[in-house]
C-alpha cells in the first residue's frame, strides 16, 4: 500500500461509515508499515481532501461534462485526491498526481479510468488557474471557499461578524501544529526544548503560554524520547487556560469531570506542585487507564481516577472541592483544525448537546465548597453551547456568580467571567471558558 491508496481507504472509511480519518491512517501505519514520508503524504492528502472537500467538488464541476451526482462515490475519492495534490501540492508534479490517480481508479474502478484521466488532465491544464467560486450569497461563497456547512458559517457570522467569521474558517483549513506542556516538575522549558532538539524536533516557545512548547510535524509524539520521559505532554494551550482560570493552588482538592485523557488534571497538578488532591472522573472506564498511565509516566502522585457519569449526583463530593473543572462534551467546532472531519456535523446532531451539558453543570456544581470554584469549558464557539448554557444555570442558582480572571496574551481580561478564544488568535484551539465563585 502506498500513500494515495492509504488516503484512498481513509477517505472511504469516512464516508461510509463516518471513521476518523486520522485514526484509520494511524491503523494503515502500523499494519501496512508505511515509512513516516509515505504517511506524512497520506495524512496531508487525506486531511486536505476533507478541509476542501466542497470546493474540490466546486472545480470538479467545473470541468466535468457531467454532475457530480451521477460520478460514483469512489470515483469521487479518487479524483478529490488527485486534484488536491494538482491543486495544492507544489511539490507533486501535476503529471504524477494525474498518473497515480488513474492507477488508483485502474485497482479501484476499472470502468472509471478513462474518465479519470480525462478529468485528471483537465484539471492538471488548469493548474493556478481553478476557477473562482461564484454563488448567490456571501455566505454561501465562503462556504464553498472553506468547505464548512452553510448553517455553521451563518452561526459564525452571526457570533462574530463577516470578518471574524473569514478569520475562523480559514484558521480551520490551515496546518495545526502540535502543543506541548512542559512537565515542571521534572524540567524546565529549556531542558525540554534541548530534549526535543535531541529526538529531532523543531521547536520553540509558545507565543502566549507559559511553559508550552510549540513542535513542527515530526511523526507521532508518543514515540519521542521527551515525551517517554515525562519531560512533555500533549496539550493545547487553549486547554491549559481553562486550568489557568480555575486557580488551583497547592494543598487543593480539585475534581477534573469528563477529564479522560487527562490534561487538564495533569496541568493542575503541576500548577499544585504535585501537592493536595485531584479526582479526575470520565464516563469511559478505558480513556482513565490513559490518564493513570500519564500521570505515572509524569511522576504525578496526587490523581486518583473515577469512572462515573458526570450529570448523574455522588454524594461522597457534595461540598468537598475547592475547584471543579467541567470540560463538557460539545460539538467541537473551535478544533475543527486538528479535527477537520467535525465541521460536517448537523445543526441537527448537535442541538440535542446543550440539554446534557446544562445536566453535568448543575450537577457538578453541587461538589464545589462555599467559596470555591466552578469552571465550565468546551472547544466549541457555539453560544447556545457557551454563553447561553452557563447564562441559565446562573439565573437558576443565586449562590455562584461569574467571576472576572486573567490569561496571558491578547485573551487579557475576562472581565464577564466569561470568555471565547478564537481559533488561531494566540496560536490556541477555539475554546469557550466560563469561571464562577460559589458564594461563602
Amino acid at each position: 500500500m502506498n500513500a494515495r491508496e492509504a488516503a484512498f481507504r481513509a477517505l472511504e472509511a469516512w464516508r461510509r461509515r463516518d471513521a476518523r480519518p486520522d485514526m484509520v491512517l494511524s491503523e494503515f501505519a502500523d499494519s501496512a508499515r508505511l515509512d513516516e514520508r509515505d504517511m506524512a503524504l497520506a495524512s496531508n492528502i487525506t486531511n486536505g481532501v476533507v478541509q476542501n472537500a466542497a470546493l474540490l467538488d466546486y472545480w470538479l464541476s467545473a470541468i466535468s461534462d457531467r454532475g457530480l451526482s451521477r460520478i460514483d462515490d469512489s470515483v469521487r475519492d479518487i479524483l478529490r485526491l488527485s486534484l488536491y495534490q494538482i491543486a495544492f501540492l507544489d511539490r507533486v508534479p501535476p503529471r504524477a498526481a494525474v498518473s497515480e490517480g488513474v492507477e488508483l481508479a485502474k485497482r479501484r474502478a476499472p470502468r472509471a479510468s478513462g474518465l479519470v484521466n480525462a478529468l485528471l488532465r483537465r484539471a492538471a491544464d488548469r493548474r493556478g488557474d481553478m476557477p473562482a467560486v461564484a454563488a448567490g450569497s456571501d455566505a454561501e461563497r465562503l462556504s464553498i471557499m472553506y468547505s464548512h456547512p452553510l448553517w455553521l458559517v451563518n452561526e459564525f457570522i452571526s457570533a462574530f461578524g463577516r470578518g471574524a467569521a473569514e478569520d475562523i474558517l480559514r484558521s480551520d483549513n490551515a496546518p495545526s501544529p502540535d502543543t506541548l506542556q512542559v512537565n515542571t516538575l521534572k524540567c524546565t522549558a529549556s531542558e525540554a526544548l534541548e530534549a526535543l532538539a535531541a529526538d529531532g524536533v523543531d521547536a520553540k516557545p509558545h507565543p502566549i503560554v507559559p511553559d508550552a512548547l510549540v513542535c513542527g510535524g515530526r511523526g507521532r509524539i508518543d514515540r519521542l524520547s521527551a515525551f517517554e520521559k515525562g519531560l512533555v505532554w500533549v496539550q493545547d494551550g487553549a486547554a491549559n487556560m481553562a486550568v489557568t482560570a480555575a486557580g488551583v493552588k497547592p494543598g487543593m482538592t480539585v475534581l477534573d469531570v469528563c477529564g479522560a485523557p487527562g490534561g487538564k488534571s495533569f496541568a493542575a497538578a503541576v500548577m499544585m506542585e504535585n501537592r493536595g488532591r485531584i479526582i479526575t472522573s470520565d464516563i469511559h472506564e478505558k480513556k482513565l487507564s490513559l490518564v493513570r498511565a500519564g500521570a505515572q509516566k509524569l511522576g504525578i502522585d496526587i490523581i486518583e481516577t473515577m469512572a462515573a457519569d458526570a450529570s448523574r449526583f455522588d454524594g461522597r463530593f457534595e461540598g468537598t472541592a475547592d475547584a471543579v473543572i467541567a470540560d463538557v462534551p460539545c460539538s467541537g467546532f473551535g478544533v475543527i483544525a486538528k479535527k477537520p472531519e467535525i465541521r460536517y456535523k448537523s445543526d441537527e446532531d448537535t442541538a440535542p448537546l446543550p440539554a446534557v451539558q446544562r445536566r453535568i453543570l448543575d450537577n457538578v456544581s453541587r461538589y464545589v465548597k462555599p467559596g470555591g470554584v466552578l469552571v465550565y469549558s468546551t472547544c466549541t464557539l457555539l453560544r447556545r453551547e457557551n454563553e447561553d448554557v452557563v447564562s441559565a444555570f446562573l439565573a437558576e442558582n443565586g449562590d455562584f456568580a461569574a467571576e472576572s480572571f486573567t490569561l496571558p496574551g491578547p485573551a487579557g481580561e475576562a472581565e464577564t467571567g466569561m470568555i471565547t478564544l478564537l481559533p488561531g488568535q494566540g496560536g490556541t484551539d477555539g475554546f469557550f471558558i466560563c469561571r464562577m465563585r460559589r458564594k461563602a
